[in-house]
């Protein structure tokens, strides 16, 4: 009778190998932030831990500071999910910055032109279905240049930023703006979203809106539908091998361009919090940069609802902490490491390298 030997598993070493070689893109990324941080700042001949207690002082210290970093989340709750969104089909969608100006400015125009008594339950969704809807437009040509010819979408979503930044400051110039200005006409009143001071005092002061709510709900709304509708499950596999869903007799090139269609309109409905819920009307760079800053949204938030606002309110946290150092070191030292981040999330995340190869 023979007797069994009990071997160790095998696939444990392994397992812990893979994974100190490839850590999650969440802790590389904040990682390198972190140690960019110490050594900028270090550079500035100032102290890191001193800078660190600076930038929490002014930014969740205070109410007024959080009341800050809440609004400069919510826009990235709206281009992070865009961006994740995209993502899960295995597309790289780059162009939400520009679908986020290109439909900030159809918000401003909407909102300006409609009647003066309208109210609040009609002008806010009018303006934000416009928005939308240009949004999505403005997605829809790298979509059917990826569907029809097989463009590489990270591509055509650059140079329609490009274009965007160009076709806007074209249609102020054409007669879009107040003369003598880059800015549009204020939205009529009822286009306004109300500020969150008016659920609490602290509040007051910060452009903190009614649009970090509506951001709340799109993010676990579309999270939700990835498991819970056919679209989001179908993209999910689209992801992971769009040639095994193809001979499932699934309309691939149809289900991609939905999908960076959807993409651009969530991104245009950013134009929520900038516009609508912050200045009022459009001016030329109001909402630059959340664009961008939400693929590395999507990437630290990994599909996750909580994940994603998470990563909004960090990337928050570092715009208004920028302000908070600004007398001590450079404020631009944020932008820094919200690249370096980026980068970092970028090396690690295999969504973005796959992607980034391309579909066969």
């Amino acid at each position: 009778m023979s007797a069994e030997v009990s071997r160790p598993a095998p696939s444990e070493p392994n397992l812990l190998a893979r994974a100190l070689a490839s850590p999650p893109p969440a802790v590389a990324g904040l990682a390198a932030g972190w140690l960019a941080f110490c050594v900028l700042v270090w550079a500035y001949g100032a102290s890191p831990r001193a800078m660190a207690v600076l930038l929490f002082d002014g930014t969740w210290g205070t109410t007024y500071g959080a009341g800050q970093v809440l609004f400069k989340a919510t826009p990235l709750l709206f281009t992070g999910i865009a961006v994740d969104l995209a993502l899960r089909g295995g597309l790289f969608n780059i162009g939400a910055e520009g679908q986020l100006a290109i439909a900030s400015l159809v918000a401003g125009v909407v909102g300006s032109r409609l009647p003066q008594g309208t109210p609040l339950l009609v002008a806010v969704p009018i303006t934000l279905v416009f928005a939308m809807s240009a949004g999505a437009l403005w997605a829809l040509v790298p979509a059917l240049m990826k569907s029809r010819f097989g463009a590489h979408e990270v591509i055509s979503t650059i140079m329609m930023n490009r274009i965007a930044e160009g076709a806007v400051g074209l249609a102020l110039g054409a007669g879009l703006a107040l003369a003598g200005t880059v800015r549009t006409a204020e939205v009529v009143p009822g286009a306004r979203l109300p500020r969150l001071a008016v659920l609490h005092r602290g509040f007051e002061g910060s452009a903190a809106s009614f649009a970090l709510l509506l951001g709340l709900v799109v993010v676990v709304v579309v999270v939700g539908s990835y498991r819970r509708s056919r679209f989001g499950r179908e993209m999910g596999l689209l992801g992971q091998n769009a040639r095994a869903m193809q001979a499932e007799a699934v309309p691939v090139a149809a289900r991609l361009t939905q999908a960076l269609v959807l993409s651009g309109a969530i991104a245009g409905a950013a134009s929520l919090s900038t516009v609508l819920g912050y200045k009022g009307y459009f001016e030329e760079g109001l909402g630059a940069g959340a664009g961008f800053t939400g693929v590395a949204v999507a990437l630290l938030g990994r599909g996750s609802a909580v994940g994603i606002v998470l990563a909004a309110l960090l990337f928050g946290t570092l715009q208004q902490g920028g302000l908070a150092l600004n007398a001590h070191v450079p404020k631009e030292l944020m932008d820094v490491l919200q690249g370096v981040v980026i980068c970092a999330i970028a090396l690690v995340d295999a969504r973005v390298r796959a992607s980034l190869r391309g579909r066969a």
